[in-house]
Protein backbone atom coordinates (compact mmCIF):
# COMPACT_ATOMS: atom_id res chain seq x y z
CA UNK A 1 0.00 0.00 0.00
CA UNK A 2 1.36 3.21 -1.13
CA UNK A 3 1.79 5.42 2.34
CA UNK A 4 2.02 8.92 3.10
CA UNK A 5 4.47 11.30 4.47
CA UNK A 6 4.92 14.76 5.54
CA UNK A 7 8.73 16.88 5.54
CA UNK A 8 10.33 18.47 8.74
CA UNK A 9 13.09 20.81 8.36
CA UNK A 10 15.63 21.26 11.27
CA UNK A 11 17.96 23.39 9.36
CA UNK A 12 17.93 27.09 10.08
CA UNK A 13 19.89 27.34 6.69
CA UNK A 14 17.17 25.86 4.55
CA UNK A 15 14.45 28.40 6.04
CA UNK A 16 12.17 29.45 2.76
CA UNK A 17 12.95 26.04 1.44
CA UNK A 18 9.95 23.38 0.12
CA UNK A 19 9.36 21.96 3.53
CA UNK A 20 6.03 21.50 5.23
CA UNK A 21 6.82 21.54 9.24
CA UNK A 22 9.65 23.13 10.73
CA UNK A 23 12.51 23.21 13.59
CA UNK A 24 10.68 20.70 15.94
CA UNK A 25 10.37 16.81 15.75
CA UNK A 26 7.87 16.33 18.41
CA UNK A 27 5.48 19.20 17.08
CA UNK A 28 5.76 18.15 13.58
CA UNK A 29 4.75 14.52 14.15
CA UNK A 30 2.04 15.26 16.34
CA UNK A 31 0.40 17.69 13.68
CA UNK A 32 1.31 14.79 10.76
CA UNK A 33 -0.73 12.61 13.22
CA UNK A 34 -3.84 14.85 13.47
CA UNK A 35 -3.84 15.27 9.87
CA UNK A 36 -3.63 10.98 8.88
CA UNK A 37 0.06 10.85 7.80
CA UNK A 38 1.16 7.97 7.86
CA UNK A 39 4.98 9.17 8.29
CA UNK A 40 7.33 12.03 8.28
CA UNK A 41 10.55 12.53 6.64
CA UNK A 42 13.11 14.83 8.56
CA UNK A 43 15.83 17.49 6.83
CA UNK A 44 18.00 17.03 9.71
CA UNK A 45 21.23 19.24 10.24
CA UNK A 46 23.48 16.54 11.43
CA UNK A 47 22.41 12.61 12.92
CA UNK A 48 22.98 13.98 16.84
CA UNK A 49 19.53 14.58 16.12
CA UNK A 50 18.14 11.77 15.77
CA UNK A 51 18.79 9.57 18.49
CA UNK A 52 17.43 6.51 18.69
CA UNK A 53 16.30 6.72 22.46
CA UNK A 54 14.50 10.88 21.61
CA UNK A 55 13.01 10.11 18.50
CA UNK A 56 11.84 6.52 18.49
CA UNK A 57 9.28 7.77 21.54
CA UNK A 58 7.92 10.77 19.59
CA UNK A 59 7.42 8.16 16.18
CA UNK A 60 5.48 5.87 18.25
CA UNK A 61 3.24 7.93 20.60
CA UNK A 62 2.31 9.71 17.11
CA UNK A 63 1.87 6.14 15.28
CA UNK A 64 4.41 7.38 13.08
CA UNK A 65 7.13 6.19 11.44
CA UNK A 66 10.25 7.66 9.77
CA UNK A 67 9.62 7.69 5.76
CA UNK A 68 13.23 9.04 5.10
CA UNK A 69 16.07 11.54 6.32
CA UNK A 70 17.54 14.17 3.80
CA UNK A 71 21.15 15.08 3.87
CA UNK A 72 20.77 18.28 1.98
CA UNK A 73 22.27 19.88 5.25
CA UNK A 74 26.01 18.31 4.45
CA UNK A 75 25.92 20.97 1.50
CA UNK A 76 23.61 23.98 2.45
CA UNK A 77 24.92 24.00 6.31
CA UNK A 78 28.48 22.46 5.87
CA UNK A 79 29.27 23.08 2.20
CA UNK A 80 30.23 18.78 1.56
CA UNK A 81 29.66 17.03 -1.23
CA UNK A 82 30.40 13.55 -3.02
CA UNK A 83 32.26 15.39 -6.26
CA UNK A 84 34.31 18.00 -4.50
CA UNK A 85 37.49 18.51 -5.89
CA UNK A 86 39.04 18.07 -2.69
CA UNK A 87 39.36 14.49 -1.83
CA UNK A 88 39.33 15.44 1.66
CA UNK A 89 36.23 17.23 1.50
CA UNK A 90 34.39 14.17 -0.57
CA UNK A 91 35.96 11.78 2.64
CA UNK A 92 34.46 14.37 5.04
CA UNK A 93 30.74 14.09 3.34
CA UNK A 94 31.27 10.46 2.70
CA UNK A 95 31.46 10.38 6.50
CA UNK A 96 28.62 12.78 7.03
CA UNK A 97 26.41 10.35 5.27
CA UNK A 98 27.31 7.32 7.06
CA UNK A 99 26.46 9.10 10.42
CA UNK A 100 23.41 9.93 9.15
CA UNK A 101 22.93 6.45 7.97
CA UNK A 102 23.57 4.84 11.93
CA UNK A 103 21.14 7.28 12.86
CA UNK A 104 18.60 6.60 10.47
CA UNK A 105 19.22 3.32 10.15
CA UNK A 106 18.21 2.51 13.79
CA UNK A 107 15.10 3.75 13.58
CA UNK A 108 14.47 1.56 9.86
CA UNK A 109 14.84 4.88 7.67
CA UNK A 110 16.77 5.56 4.31
CA UNK A 111 18.85 8.42 3.81
CA UNK A 112 18.32 10.32 0.93
CA UNK A 113 21.45 11.81 -1.41
CA UNK A 114 20.32 14.88 -3.40
CA UNK A 115 22.09 17.99 -2.94
CA UNK A 116 25.01 16.33 -1.61
CA UNK A 117 25.94 14.35 -4.98
CA UNK A 118 27.28 17.73 -5.92
CA UNK A 119 28.32 19.14 -10.00
CA UNK A 120 31.05 18.94 -12.30
CA UNK A 121 33.14 22.29 -13.16
CA UNK A 122 36.38 23.61 -13.43
CA UNK A 123 38.95 20.99 -13.24
CA UNK A 124 36.38 18.51 -12.31
CA UNK A 125 34.97 16.92 -15.61
CA UNK A 126 31.70 15.27 -15.68
CA UNK A 127 33.74 11.93 -16.14
CA UNK A 128 35.16 12.40 -13.32
CA UNK A 129 32.32 13.66 -10.53
CA UNK A 130 30.54 11.32 -12.02
CA UNK A 131 33.00 8.57 -10.82
CA UNK A 132 33.42 9.82 -7.75
CA UNK A 133 29.73 9.81 -7.51
CA UNK A 134 29.16 6.41 -8.79
CA UNK A 135 32.49 4.80 -5.76
CA UNK A 136 30.66 6.94 -3.18
CA UNK A 137 27.41 5.59 -3.77
CA UNK A 138 28.51 2.07 -4.15
CA UNK A 139 30.10 2.13 -0.81
CA UNK A 140 27.61 3.94 1.09
CA UNK A 141 24.82 1.26 -0.40
CA UNK A 142 26.94 -1.26 1.37
CA UNK A 143 27.19 0.71 4.50
CA UNK A 144 23.52 0.93 4.45
CA UNK A 145 22.96 -2.79 4.11
CA UNK A 146 24.13 -3.30 7.76
CA UNK A 147 20.26 -1.89 8.96
CA UNK A 148 17.99 -2.92 5.97
CA UNK A 149 17.70 0.20 4.75
CA UNK A 150 18.31 1.09 1.27
CA UNK A 151 20.52 5.04 0.23
CA UNK A 152 17.59 6.68 -1.69
CA UNK A 153 19.50 8.82 -4.53
CA UNK A 154 17.87 11.96 -6.26
CA UNK A 155 17.85 13.38 -9.59
CA UNK A 156 17.98 17.41 -9.50
CA UNK A 157 17.08 19.80 -12.11
CA UNK A 158 19.52 21.54 -14.33
CA UNK A 159 19.53 23.81 -12.13
CA UNK A 160 20.58 22.40 -8.94
CA UNK A 161 23.41 20.03 -10.60
CA UNK A 162 24.76 18.76 -14.03
CA UNK A 163 25.40 15.37 -13.09
CA UNK A 164 21.48 13.53 -12.87
CA UNK A 165 19.26 15.13 -13.93
CA UNK A 166 16.47 12.61 -15.14
CA UNK A 167 14.89 9.48 -13.74
CA UNK A 168 16.32 7.47 -16.91
CA UNK A 169 20.09 8.68 -15.92
CA UNK A 170 19.72 7.73 -12.55
CA UNK A 171 18.87 4.64 -13.45
CA UNK A 172 22.14 4.18 -15.36
CA UNK A 173 24.06 5.31 -12.49
CA UNK A 174 22.09 3.39 -10.04
CA UNK A 175 22.71 -0.19 -12.29
CA UNK A 176 26.61 0.67 -12.54
CA UNK A 177 26.80 0.44 -9.27
CA UNK A 178 28.78 -2.15 -6.81
CA UNK A 179 25.58 -2.46 -4.24
CA UNK A 180 22.45 -3.43 -5.21
CA UNK A 181 21.06 -1.27 -2.00
CA UNK A 182 20.89 1.90 -3.79
CA UNK A 183 17.10 3.01 -4.84
CA UNK A 184 16.29 5.72 -7.21
CA UNK A 185 13.78 8.52 -5.00
CA UNK A 186 11.27 10.14 -7.79
CA UNK A 187 10.93 13.78 -7.28
CA UNK A 188 7.59 15.24 -9.09
CA UNK A 189 8.79 18.57 -9.34
CA UNK A 190 12.24 18.01 -10.75
CA UNK A 191 10.87 15.79 -12.82
CA UNK A 192 8.22 18.15 -14.26
CA UNK A 193 11.06 20.42 -15.43
CA UNK A 194 13.43 17.60 -16.98
CA UNK A 195 11.15 14.85 -17.71
CA UNK A 196 8.82 14.54 -20.85
CA UNK A 197 6.48 12.06 -20.43
CA UNK A 198 6.53 11.87 -16.15
CA UNK A 199 4.53 8.34 -16.42
CA UNK A 200 6.54 6.87 -19.09
CA UNK A 201 9.65 7.83 -16.38
CA UNK A 202 8.38 6.31 -13.88
CA UNK A 203 7.39 2.71 -15.72
CA UNK A 204 11.02 2.68 -16.93
CA UNK A 205 12.72 2.65 -13.92
CA UNK A 206 10.18 0.03 -12.21
CA UNK A 207 11.40 -1.53 -9.05
CA UNK A 208 14.48 0.84 -8.99
CA UNK A 209 11.79 3.91 -7.30
CA UNK A 210 12.01 3.67 -3.65
CA UNK A 211 10.19 6.80 -2.54
CA UNK A 212 8.61 9.25 -4.36
CA UNK A 213 8.41 13.14 -3.31
CA UNK A 214 5.29 15.00 -3.75
CA UNK A 215 5.25 18.69 -4.88
CA UNK A 216 2.93 20.66 -7.72
CA UNK A 217 4.90 22.17 -10.77
CA UNK A 218 5.20 25.24 -9.16
CA UNK A 219 6.39 23.15 -5.56
CA UNK A 220 3.57 24.35 -3.98
CA UNK A 221 1.04 21.66 -2.57
CA UNK A 222 -0.24 19.06 -4.79
CA UNK A 223 -3.35 20.47 -6.10
CA UNK A 224 -1.74 24.19 -5.90
CA UNK A 225 0.11 23.42 -9.91
CA UNK A 226 -0.61 22.52 -12.79
CA UNK A 227 0.85 19.20 -12.56
CA UNK A 228 -1.41 16.12 -13.87
CA UNK A 229 -0.97 13.54 -11.53
CA UNK A 230 -3.46 11.00 -12.35
CA UNK A 231 -0.69 9.67 -15.19
CA UNK A 232 1.61 9.13 -12.32
CA UNK A 233 -0.29 7.87 -9.81
CA UNK A 234 -1.15 5.05 -12.80
CA UNK A 235 2.52 4.50 -13.47
CA UNK A 236 3.08 3.97 -9.83
CA UNK A 237 0.55 1.51 -9.41
CA UNK A 238 1.52 -0.37 -12.81
CA UNK A 239 5.51 -1.17 -11.33
CA UNK A 240 3.50 -1.83 -7.55
CA UNK A 241 5.28 0.80 -6.09
CA UNK A 242 4.48 0.31 -2.22
CA UNK A 243 6.46 3.32 -0.62
CA UNK A 244 5.78 6.89 0.56
CA UNK A 245 4.88 9.74 -1.36
CA UNK A 246 6.60 12.44 0.77
CA UNK A 247 5.23 15.99 0.74
CA UNK A 248 8.67 17.91 -0.06
CA UNK A 249 7.10 21.34 -1.52
CA UNK A 250 6.78 24.82 0.36
CA UNK A 251 4.75 25.55 3.34
CA UNK A 252 2.44 27.69 1.37
CA UNK A 253 0.13 29.43 2.42
CA UNK A 254 1.33 28.44 5.84
CA UNK A 255 2.49 25.00 7.19
CA UNK A 256 -0.86 23.36 8.52
CA UNK A 257 -2.82 24.63 5.27
CA UNK A 258 -0.04 23.22 3.12
CA UNK A 259 -0.25 19.88 4.90
CA UNK A 260 -3.98 19.66 4.58
CA UNK A 261 -3.93 20.30 1.11
CA UNK A 262 -1.17 17.57 0.67
CA UNK A 263 -3.29 14.84 2.39
CA UNK A 264 -6.34 15.79 0.42
CA UNK A 265 -4.53 15.97 -2.53
CA UNK A 266 -3.02 12.43 -1.49
CA UNK A 267 -6.90 10.84 -0.33
CA UNK A 268 -8.45 11.85 -3.59
CA UNK A 269 -5.24 10.31 -6.17
CA UNK A 270 -3.92 7.13 -3.80
CA UNK A 271 -6.92 5.97 -1.85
Amino acid sequence: MIKSAVTISLVPEARGGPFVFWDDVAEGCRRAATLGFDGVEVFAPSPDVLRLEETYPVLERNGARLAAVGSGAGWIKHRLTLTDRSRLTREQATEFIQRLIDAAGRLDAPVIIGSMQGRSGGDVTADVAFGWLRQALSLLGQYARQYGVPVLFEPLNRYETNLVNSLDRGAQLVQSLQSDNVKLLADLFHMNIEEADMASSIRAAGNLIGHVHFADSNRRPAGMGHSDFAPVVAALRDIGYEGYVSAECLPYPDPDAAARQTIESFRRLFK
